[in-house]
């Protein structure tokens, strides 16, 4: 038996009681993992409210979490990809990462070295999984060295993964944070950095790119806001790229700024096509092994507080400043 968070209807953070229910065995080609962090995602409270797209819904009962940490327990039949007592990050699980033990697909299990602590590897799945995407797969031919990033809502979990490899691909970066401490989170990864809450700020945006000339590309985390005045700050073919927008706003563009300067949007939205999964999972692990991607666990909460995690990772009542992470064990 295994503590776990089970969610037995859908509904607000509160239907998210810790129960003990039997611990989950590894088939063939899986993994049993000893999970001691798990990563707290938007997509979580969407799922477990009800209100994802239908056919993705879990059924019920269910443990949420898609990402997480820990060492290996057991193997199924084939697995030979890791060991038992290997520390790995998860980029997947069948189970669900909000309890004590997962299974998990061997191909999500990836080696985690010690250098990273459990709690940053719990972060690293979706936040960096959608920061790849947006700036090396869903842009035609990637980011390049030399261009100008900016991204919105900087200080969080997949803002600061997008720093880290916008800056390692040689980028110019700015960053926006809306808290003294989140500004200088943004600043210790490289990037310039403004506070959303500052007055005219998106102009203020434009000078300070160099020459003034404005950015290649914008990681937009709230379309439904800044969509329409994303998009005089973008260069000549440049691209925004929309990662969040809240509820169903309509937001009001101006088109003809996209002609002048043929600029494009795109969206980010899941994993992707089975090849770019292997081309994003290939290049976090890149980064972890060479160093440049340094993931920054955030607030964390025990198991018993998921509820309190999940109104966390929507309302930022404590500002946006890394990952929200739940500690399943101490480290």
């Amino acid at each position: 038996m295994m503590k776990a968070i089970s969610v037995a209807e859908f509904g607000g953070p509160d239907v998210m009681k810790v129960a003990e229910i039997a611990r989950p065995e590894p088939k063939e080609g899986e993994v049993l993992i000893k999970v001691f962090a798990a990563g707290v995602n938007p997509v979580d409270t969407y799922k477990r409210a009800g209100t994802y797209a239908k056919h993705l819904l879990p059924a019920l009962p269910f443990t949420p979490g898609a990402d997480g940490a820990g060492i290996v327990e057991a193997l199924g039949a084939g697995v030979d990809s890791v060991a038992v007592g290997d520390r790995i990050w998860l980029s997947g699980s069948t189970t669900g990462t909000y309890a004590e033990f997962c299974v998990s697909k061997a191909s999500d299990v990836h080696p985690l070295p010690a250098s990273i602590s459990f709690k940053q590897g719990g972060g690293i799945g979706t936040a960096y999984r959608t920061a790849y995407r947006s700036l090396f797969t869903r842009i035609p031919g990637g980011v390049k060295s030399g261009q100008v990033v900016l991204v919105h809502g900087a200080s969080g979990g997949v803002g600061l993964a997008a720093i880290q490899l916008a800056k390692a691909q040689g980028c110019t970066v700015i960053g926006t944070a809306g808290t003294d401490e989140g500004l200088e989170l943004v600043k210790s990864q490289g990037a310039q950095a403004i506070s959303h809450k500052a007055e005219n700020y998106m102009n203020e945006i434009k000078t300070m790119s160099p020459n003034g000339e404005g950015v290649d590309i914008i990681l937009e985390m709230a379309a439904h806001v800044n969509l329409g005045k994303d998009l005089p700050l973008l260069k000549r073919g440049g691209t925004v790229v929309v990662i969040g927008n809240k509820g169903m706003t309509e937001t009001n563009i101006n088109a003809r700024a996209l002609m002048l300067t043929e600029s494009s949007i795109v969206g980010v939205l899941g994993v992707g096509s089975p090849e770019e999964v292997k081309q994003v999972l290939a290049g976090i692990n890149d980064g972890i092994k060479d160093g440049s991607i340094k993931p920054f666990a955030g607030p964390s909460f025990p198991l018993a507080d998921a509820p309190a995690s999940h109104v966390e990772v929507i309302e930022h009542k404590q500002g946006t400043t890394g990952k929200i992470i739940l500690a399943i064990r101490d480290e």
